[in-house]
């Protein structure tokens, strides 16, 4: 049986006090769920994990009512394969001004559809920062700093919690994670 790779990004997870999970135990869910290869990457709700070619919105509806079922935690997820997280690493047209890729981030989205609330921001000056718009993710350039953002706090306040961001370097470690060989 042919199997893919999966990415699960769970969103808010160990941020602050709220929703604290060990990854232990993520990953122990997540395998539980029929999911196989399972790992994690750092503490801020990132797993991949294999299955045999499956719907994302059906495994990440599967995560979060396990979250809250087993974990007592709520949690939005979204899923991607593999193929499509390389597909928003090769679209990203800021990589010529970002010179620091914690500095990089990219606003995943459930749904593709909800990128088109971003076009009162699409064309805004940003001064030093940029901010562009792919198929699947927004792309923000935070030269200062994430938290000293106005486009990622924008962008943010647009798509609200249909939308997860992770910086540049987790999104390269995750693609590395999914090009790894497993066993089968």
């Amino acid at each position: 049986m042919t199997t893919r790779r999966y990415i699960a990004l769970l969103r808010g997870i160990n941020v602050g006090r709220a929703k604290r999970i060990a990854m232990a135990d993520l990953r122990r869910l997540v395998a539980k769920l029929g999911f196989s290869h399972v790992r994690s990457l750092l503490s801020s709700g990132n797993v991949v994990f294999s299955a045999a070619p499956l719907a994302s919105a059906a495994a990440a509806q599967a995560i979060e009512e396990a979250l809250v079922l087993r974990l007592g935690v709520a949690a939005r997820v979204t899923v991607m394969t593999s193929d499509e997280l390389n597909a928003v690493v090769a679209a990203n047209p800021l990589l010529p001004v970002a010179a620091d890729p914690a500095r990089l981030l990219a606003f995943i989205v459930k749904e593709a559809g909800a990128l088109g609330a971003l076009a009162p921001l699409a064309g805004q000056d940003w001064g030093e920062e940029a901010l562009a718009v792919g198929p699947r993710a927004a792309y923000v350039w935070c030269p200062q700093g994430v938290l000293a953002c106005k486009a990622a706090e924008a962008v943010g306040k647009l798509l609200g919690d249909s939308v997860t961001a992770r910086n540049w370097s987790t999104l390269m470690r995750l693609q590395q994670l999914c090009a790894e060989a497993v066993d089968a």
